[in-house]
């Protein structure tokens, strides 16, 4: 009988992988083990939880554990930790509730997510310094502040007991964000929402580093409006207090605070499958071909702990973001249930609020890094309308775009603005993947009607500006 196609980690990538191969090959069995209790939610909006526009946690999950068993015909199994692959053998061991077993594999999808980064500051041990990358984690960060818990839910007792530790805890008046990045920025308004005095520290001259520094500066004037402290350029030392944190030092100076949150960015998980020989790439996450296959024929890996290839530069890149892991799941599925798929390339393509702006990105911004995949990179920025000049509620919005000078390929795009961002950055990432010039994109015929878009919609302006730019001999 043939071994089951075995899946490790029970998120995005590992579900969306175990649910398409059971469709394509409803006869074939597969086995997922997740280490947690939950399954399939939601992680993008742990911040909106926190701030208390989502109510509870369940609300986050997008399939219950048992709709994966009952509906879909999935043998999951929570509360199971795989702890070593042996490719040689294929098989992997692992540690559940009954004790520690052997499951055998035909294939392996690795869907091990990645972890938050804790920088080595003294006082990350302290009560009230949290990382927010999971529901146990958002759990307690939101009993700590004063909110409710959920309901009781059978995915929801590893959570718990880390929410009771903080059922009495007071709640603070002031907090620090440590790091500029997505979780950053969502944060800020998350505790500012809660009325609390928030500090975001970046140890670098702007936030949002992705994004690029004309995006980032519109978004950190906008923080400062809304009340958030901003400490640019700020590397953070220590956290101080004697139990709980009291204080960030950084430098000659202690911002006193009760609260921490350090946001620093996300590592690929890859230490089960270093430990059995997987190979990593110059990424650091685990390498793999166009089908998320590895140096391994029967081993897969796909979401947060794979690489995966840019669309622009060609070469590996890391991506952890919630499209990418659930498409290279899906498409791993497919390939092991017997029809090849590839996982698709990635642009990065990414956005976000902050409090009423919205940022949007994709593609390769930094010219630096341009240079360094061979181009020869000219960026642009126009602020425009996003709506016809004579109707009423449109706002202003920035476009940067960055094209190559010989090839007049567009290389990538950043925008801010109050409303038509996200969308917008969408005909960009199309361009992107169909390697258009700036001045094939300024072509496009795109929509037009007032309540809209001006006639000359703001993708369209950027683009032909960034042609003209592209032919000028000047820069």
């Amino acid at each position: 009988m043939t071994a089951p196609f075995v899946v490790v980690g029970g998120d995005a990538a590992g579900m969306s992988g175990a649910s398409k191969f059971r469709r394509a090959a409803p006869d074939r069995e597969v086995v997922v083990f997740e280490q947690g209790e939950w399954v399939s939610y939601g992680a993008c909006g742990l911040p909106y939880y926190i701030k208390g526009e989502v109510e509870t946690l369940e609300e986050l999950v997008s399939v219950t554990a048992e709709e994966f068993v009952e509906e879909r015909g999935i043998d999951l199994r929570t509360s199971h930790e795989v702890t070593a692959i042996d490719p040689d053998r294929q098989s992997v061991t692992v540690v559940g509730p009954d004790g520690e077993f052997e499951q055998p594999y035909s294939d392996l999808l690795i869907a091990t997510g990645a972890d938050a980064v804790e920088p080595p500051l003294d006082g990350m041990g302290l009560d009230g310094v949290f990382t927010l990358h999971n529901m146990d984690e958002a759990g307690a960060l939101r009993r700590y502040i004063g909110g409710e818990t959920p309901a009781a839910n059978p995915q929801a007792q590893g959570y718990g007991g880390i929410a009771d530790e903080y059922a009495a805890a007071e709640e603070p008046d002031a907090v620090a964000i440590i790091g500029g990045g997505y979780v950053g920025i969502e944060m800020a308004e998350a505790f500012s929402a809660h009325g609390f005095e928030v500090h975001l520290f970046e140890m670098v001259p702007h936030t949002l580093q992705p994004f690029g520094a004309e995006a980032a500066s519109v978004v950190e004037d906008h923080l400062r409006e809304q009340g958030v402290r901003l400490h640019l350029d700020t590397p953070v030392d220590a956290l101080l207090g004697d139990d709980s944190v009291e204080s960030v030092a950084s430098g000659d100076t202690a911002v006193p605070v009760d609260l921490a949150l350090v946001g620093v960015g996300v590592a690929p998980e890859t230490a089960l499958a270093t430990q059995a020989g997987i190979e990593t790439g110059p990424t650091g996450a685990i390498a793999t071909d166009e089908y998320g296959r590895t140096n391994d024929d029967h081993v897969y890996a796909a979401g947060d702990c794979a690489e995966s290839t840019h669309v622009v530069t060609g070469d590996a890149d890391h991506v952890p973001l919630a499209l990418t892991a659930n498409r290279a799941g899906r498409a791993v599925g497919q390939t092991v249930a017997g029809e090849p798929t590839p996982v698709g390339e990635t642009a990065g393509t990414a956005a976000l609020k902050a409090f009423d702006l919205a940022v949007a990105r994709t593609g390769l911004l930094d010219e630096e890094r341009a240079r360094e995949a061979g181009f020869d990179p000219v960026s642009s920025t126009i602020t425009t309308q996003s709506r016809a000049h004579y109707y009423p509620g449109g706002a202003e919005i920035q476009v940067t775009m960055v094209g190559d000078r010989e090839s007049g390929r567009l290389l990538g795009a950043s925008m801010v603005g109050r409303e038509g961002v996200p969308k917008r950055i969408d005909t960009v990432a199309a361009a992107l993947h169909a390697e258009l010039t700036a001045q094939q994109l300024s072509y496009l015929d795109l929509a037009y009607a007032p309540p809209f878009s001006p006639v000359w919609d703001p993708v369209l302006t950027a683009a032909k500006v960034l042609d003209g730019k592209i032919d000028s001999p000047e820069r």
